[in-house]
């Protein structure tokens, strides 16, 4: 009897299937790549029961789901997430004994989709940052709390989740000036952020008009402008930031875009790169320091150089 084909394995049963895709989500620790893992896998899996493949597992088969993925006109930067995703679970599998390296091995050679550039986002015009944070009606209670928060997200280049997370025991003063302190970052890196003067402002009118004086900073209201819970989720601040930036006229702005507008608008106005990335809180921070010996500067710091006009009530 002939001995089975190394490059032919076929696909595990499904609990094998379900407990290796257990130890990729396992081993992702932010919260958002773990959500996009588990839509890649998921997708991948319900592929592969459609198509009924009997070849296994192989090279061969993530080949033929990626020129799948290509045929459906999916952006190359999702085909790539993908395809990531069913690399990892290759991987997580031969790690376990359930499939050959040299297999796992082929997979992770499966090229991915080519990228026609590179998609970079919105950055916003500094007169387009001033109009967005003076379009909220701060005759109303909404109005200063929507406000507060643009001027966050543009003012410190927070992240949404950050934002959501913002208590007002994080706003402090350091070195004769307002900054986000002690800050849990994307990897739970810890970081502080410096605050110009007029997003401090802008909390301030949001906190005294809605009677906050501890706890999250930003929090959801009914229609009746009344406060109906402790947390603005992120999905909250992503729903303003678009209703907003439509009323600019630019459709489809994202939170995360008015984060890469801060450190735009702060290089723009000469603030130090290393700077810009300790106010980020960016994963290479660390490699930074240690190379570089670089220390947060609050006397001179990047959203003092945004160039940004905030007209007072």
């Amino acid at each position: 009897m002939q001995a089975p084909s190394q490059d032919l394995v076929p696909f595990t049963p499904q609990p094998d299937l379900d407990r290796i895709k257990a130890l990729v989500l396992d081993s992702v620790p932010s919260p958002h790549s773990r959500r996009a893992y588990d839509r890649s896998l998921n997708a991948f899996l319900t592929w592969c029961a459609t198509q009924g493949l009997a070849a296994g597992f192989t090279k061969a088969t993530v080949q033929r789901y990626a020129r799948e993925l290509e045929s459906q006109g999916l952006a190359a930067s999702t085909i790539n997430v993908r395809l990531t995703a069913v690399r990892r679970l290759a991987a997580e599998a031969a790690d376990n004994g359930l499939m050959p390296p040299e297999l796992a091995a082929g997979i992770s050679r499966v090229k991915g989709a080519k990228q026609q550039g590179t998609r970079t986002g919105n950055w916003l015009t500094v007169d387009q940052a001033e109009l967005l944070i003076n379009t909220p009606v701060t005759a109303t209670l909404r109005g200063k709390r929507d406000r507060a928060l643009l001027a966050v997200l543009i003012g410190c280049g927070l992240r949404r989740s950050e934002a959501s997370d913002l208590a007002f025991e994080h706003v402090q003063q350091r070195d004769g000036r307002w900054a986000i302190v002690d800050l849990h970052g994307k990897g739970n890196r810890l970081r502080t952020v410096p605050m110009p003067s007029w997003t401090k402002v802008a909390i301030d009118k949001w906190a005294d008009a809605a009677g906050l004086t501890s706890g999250r900073v930003f929090r959801p209201m009914n229609n009746r402008h009344a406060l109906t819970g402790e947390v603005l989720l992120p999905q909250n601040i992503m729903e303003a930031v678009m209703r907003y930036g439509k009323r600019i006229g630019v459709p489809k702005l994202a939170p995360h875009d008015l984060r890469r507008t801060f450190a735009k608008l702060a290089h723009k106005g000469s603030a130090a790169l290393e700077q810009i990335q300790l106010s980020l809180g960016h994963a290479s921070i660390v490699t930074t320091e240690r190379y570089l010996g670089v220390r947060q500067n609050l006397q001179d710091a990047p959203c003092d150089r945004l160039g940004i006009r905030f007209q007072s009530e």
